[in-house]
């Protein structure tokens, strides 16, 4: 005999699992963190690196906090303005290592007030760091802000919470004997600026475009954004820098640079921009990312340094992000997505290059890269377990959409092929200002 409908229907019911009954069911995403801190530039669309018209305003620039208790689709951010500017790596934002202080660098100052239309020349070089309480995440406070020289181009804290350095563009900014300043810092209050001198630093021609210290020594890897180069020195305690072993070749336009979790390496992106390509960056090719060899061991001019190896990322790589446990880097590539709409070579676009890394011997090799619907994503941090990234999204293609947004993406393998992993951006998105462009992590 046949059953009936009915009893049809309930056998149906009984074999369902739970979370196919539950309409509340999401995929998991287990982003493991305390909060995440970026910072907004509200004064520009992205397309004014192309036509100088900064567009419309939309709200002021911002720090943003980002509680990652809870659902994650109940995560929204908490904002506190923040004077800031993209026009620059996206290294204005930092953390102190126990996430009490964020620390953000203004390189341009905000446009003139008014309606009429302003260009990107109204822009003023910019001279300002602030100093922000997170004592309480959900109510940040401005707790501090100075001078300082102007035109900065990137803000770093040492391992032990006592050091800010701070870099500086010296084409129309700072210029003097050094592009290197250095804070001591002590219960939320910064001291009076060190500028000490880079020995052999080519003060003609370099630009100290990104520094990053070592994850336990006062160490400090500098890269020469204008001379293709990468240099290490030991930071002593009189704030002098002394430097080790030899400078590194490296590839051309290198924008942010990172100490492997180890110590071992720093992995380097590489813009390909110049003077020789149409538009400086417009028509730029595809980057890359690479690995460099620090010798810790040697001493002085005995120390020799290795260039190690290297992938291919999507076109204009600007942000870099290291996984907490070294299986893992990522760029975030502009692409052409920052282009007018009446481009011809605009990309609606912008992607996410994969690597594996491997910590004990510096190689590279690359997973993929990544296309999705977003503009000028230009900073990424992976999450604790180094299974998530999150990525600062600058603006929307469908202008209804209001501001930026901090996107969370997953490394998947697939279970029946664990060679095949995907990056794969979810649905959880979380609304900042417009204007997203660096981006740090309370671990």
């Amino acid at each position: 005999m046949k059953p009936t409908p009915i009893v049809i229907a309930l056998l149906g019911a009984t074999v369902l699992p739970a979370f196919a009954q539950n309409r509340d069911a999401a995929a998991p995403m287990d982003f493991q963190g305390r909060y995440i801190v970026s910072i907004s530039d509200a004064d520009m669309l992205a397309s004014a690196y192309v036509n100088g018209q900064l567009g419309p305003r939309e709200g002021t620039d911002a720090l943003s906090v980002i509680n990652l208790d809870g659902d994650p689709r109940d995560w929204a951010a908490v904002e506190v303005p923040a004077s800031n500017s993209v026009a620059g790596p996206p290294a204005a934002v930092e953390l102190s290592p126990d996430g009490r202080w964020a620390f953000v660098i203004e390189t341009f100052t905000p446009r003139p007030e008014g309606d009429a239309p302003h260009a990107f020349a109204d822009l003023r070089v910019g001279n300002t760091l602030t100093v922000i309480d997170l004592a309480d995440p959900a109510a940040p406070v401005v707790a501090q802000t100075i001078e300082i020289p102007m035109r900065p181009d990137a803000v770093r804290m040492n391992a032990a919470g006592t050091i800010l350095a701070v870099s500086f563009n010296p084409a129309n900014g700072a210029g003097g004997e050094t592009p290197l300043a250095l804070f001591r810092f002590d219960a939320g209050t910064l001291s009076a600026i060190t500028t000490p001198v880079i020995p052999d630093w080519p003060l003609d021609s370099g630009r100290l475009i990104d520094i990053d210290w070592h994850p336990t020594e006062d160490v400090v890897a500098m890269i020469d954004g204008n001379n293709n180069t990468v240099r290490f020195a030991r930071i002593t305690a009189d704030l002098a820098v002394e430097p080790f072993g030899n400078v590194v070749d490296i590839e051309r336009a290198p924008y942010r640079v990172e100490f492997t979790p180890d110590g071992n390496h720093v992995v380097i992106n590489a813009l390909y921009w110049g003077p020789d390509i149409a538009g400086t960056w417009i028509e730029a090719p595809r980057g890359t990312v690479m690995t460099v060899r620090m010798n810790a061991e040697g001493e002085g001019a005995e120390a020799r340094h290795t260039y190690v190896s290297r992938v291919i990322t999507g076109v204009s790589p600007e942000g870099l992000a290291v996984s907490p446990d070294g299986r893992w880097v990522a760029t975030t590539n502009l692409e052409r997505s920052y282009l007018p709409y009446d481009d011809p070579r605009v990309t609606y676009f912008s992607s996410i290059t994969l690597a594996r890394l491997d910590q004990a011997t510096g190689q590279l090799s690359e997973v993929g890269t990544f296309n999705y619907d977003g503009i000028l994503p230009e900073a990424a941090v992976f999450d604790n377990s180094g299974n998530f990234l999150a990525v600062a999204n600058y603006d929307h293609f469908d202008d209804r959409i209001a501001g930026g947004s901090i996107d969370f993406w997953r490394i998947q393998a697939d279970p029946l092929d664990l060679s095949n992993v995907q990056l794969v951006k979810t649905q959880e998105s979380v609304p900042v200002t417009r204007g997203a462009h660096s981006m740090v992590i309370a671990r």
